[in-house]
């Protein structure tokens, strides 16, 4: 069975930066896309970025030039680097991972909150 490990949460000040990172575990398969999704407080879950096998990128457009995802693929692991963050960016992240069959796994939820 998969899980999926995240770190690097926290709090922080409007401009500063966070580091997200996610670790697969219990299955050596390789995941066809990683990635990140968030959910802030009254709103629907909407993705962030992912990263297929092959580090192609994806951004939602509010994180676009302001965040960056990272893939480790001989750790099975995954990274969010987010920077000028923004009120608007408080959020529990979720990390997510898609195998080329089977279903989608997600990670246990990580608070980020951006004071202004």
């Amino acid at each position: 069975q998969v899980q999926l490990v995240e770190s690097g949460g926290g709090l922080v000040q409007a401009g500063g930066s966070l580091r997200l990172s996610c670790a697969a575990s219990g299955s050596a398969v390789m995941f066809n896309v990683m990635g990140w999704y968030r959910q802030a407080p009254g709103k629907q879950r909407e993705l962030v970025a992912t990263s297929s096998l092959s580090h192609t990128t994806n951004y939602a457009d509010s994180v676009k030039g302001r965040f960056t995802i990272s893939r480790d693929n001989a750790k099975n692991a995954v990274h969010l680097q987010m920077s000028s963050l923004k009120p608007e960016d408080t959020a529990v992240y979720y990390c997510y991972a898609l195998p080329y069959s089977g279903s989608v796994s997600w990670g246990q939820g990580t608070q980020v909150t951006v004071s202004s």
